[in-house]
């Protein structure tokens, strides 16, 4: 279950944005920081939408939402355009992550190093294994009971949980991190999680993508246009299949 369309707080209270659109800034910031890293200052919307896989009508329609960007002719500041984004997207500060589940997928969330840079940070892992327990994973942090998790999100203040468990106990601890605090949840389980209208969340089940590819095969469709596709397929989780 994923709440309809989010408000954002630096515009009018009455400004709905649509899902949809958060979904993409996190590929703008991706490719903004790219884009910085090889020295460049300025881009154009449609330079930044050949990058991207939109048209820059797509991209333009997305940043009014939240003001202007840019002059007319001179394109946008990368910096400043990136710095506006993440400012949106609350990424100018670090988010402490509690992670359920380490078993191979859990253990290889856990040993990602792309989250810190991108502003999380994982502080709690918790297993139902109680051999783990108390084993230290890589970055120094603890794995915790199963039954702890509710009382250790709440204590430091945890607001995003990942969820990498088994289908058959994903609500369960799902349930936890939100009597927690947790307000959102990223979930790699193949099962659909039922959660109060006010948490969020995101789907990542590599086989239902999988399969919904398979169709195409055996015939002689091909790709729909990019602002169709390209984007969709990077931000589409289970739970908004319909939404664009």
């Amino acid at each position: 279950m994923v709440p309809g369309p989010m408000q954002y707080n630096g515009r009018d209270a009455e400004q709905i944005i649509p899902d949809i659109v958060i979904r993409r800034l996190p590929i703008y910031v991706r490719t903004l920081k790219h884009i910085l890293s090889t020295g460049t200052l300025t881009v154009s919307s449609d330079e930044l939408a050949e990058r991207i896989g939109v048209t820059a009508a797509q991209i333009r329609r997305d940043l009014s939402y939240f003001g202007r960007f840019g002059k007319q002719g001179k394109g946008y500041d990368v910096e400043t355009l990136l710095q506006k984004i993440q400012h949106i997207l609350n990424l100018d500060h670090s988010w402490d992550v509690a992670l359920v589940g380490y078993g191979h997928l859990g253990q290889a969330i856990a040993s990602y190093r792309g989250f810190e840079p991108s502003s999380f940070r994982i502080v709690a892992i918790f297993d139902r294994d109680p051999e783990p327990a108390g084993v230290i994973a890589p970055g120094g942090v603890p794995i915790r009971s199963e039954q702890d998790i509710t009382t250790v999100v709440r204590k430091l203040g945890i607001q995003m949980g990942i969820v990498a468990v088994p289908a058959n106990v994903a609500q369960a601890v799902t349930d936890l991190l939100i009597d927690g605090g947790a307000r959102a949840i990223l979930n790699y389980a193949p099962v659909t999680l039922k959660v109060p209208k006010d948490v969020w969340v995101r789907e990542i089940d590599p086989i239902s993508m999988m399969q919904s590819m398979t169709y195409y095969l055996d015939s002689e469709l091909v790709p729909a246009a990019p602002e169709d596709a390209h984007i969709s397929t990077q931000i589409r989780s289970s739970d908004a299949a319909g939404e664009s």
